[in-house]
């Protein structure tokens, strides 16, 4: 799966998300690619790195990753939290890991007038999507 394919699958996913919300649905978030690297030493896995950029009031819908993603905040502040974890608030010069069996309950801009973004690297299986929306 192509780069591009992928980040179109995640923001075609996140504005699905988002359009089924409801009237007063939140802002939802833009994704960057900035590299994707498969790794030799590592036959068939990939790192991806993305940049995340919530509007205020954005809000992610329910997912996984099936990946180890290691988000690093780079402006703003942000809420993140998995099934069973901890709620928690992060800013800039935070981070916050998830592992591939964790389902992602949470994640938001933690403001509603000022945007945030962060950076995120992935270690993911090559054949396997960035993104699986949880009902």
């Amino acid at each position: 799966m192509t780069i591009f394919r992928t980040i179109r699958t995640l923001t075609v996913l996140l504005l699905l998300a988002a359009s089924t919300a409801g009237a007063q649905e939140a802002p939802s978030a833009s994704v960057t690619s900035l590299m994707t690297k498969a790794l030799a030493d590592y036959p068939g896995k990939e790192v991806l790195m993305i940049t995340v950029d919530y509007p205020p009031g954005a809000v992610d819908p329910v997912h996984r990753h099936n990946a180890h993603a290691f988000v690093y905040v780079l402006e703003g502040s942000i809420v993140m939290g998995v099934k069973g974890g901890k709620e928690i608030t992060l800013t800039p010069g935070q981070t916050f890991y998830e592992g591939p069996n964790d389902v992602h309950t949470i994640g938001r801009n933690a403001s509603l007038t000022k945007p945030a973004r962060f950076l995120v690297f992935l270690l993911k299986d090559r054949e396997k999507p960035v993104l699986t929306p949880v009902p």
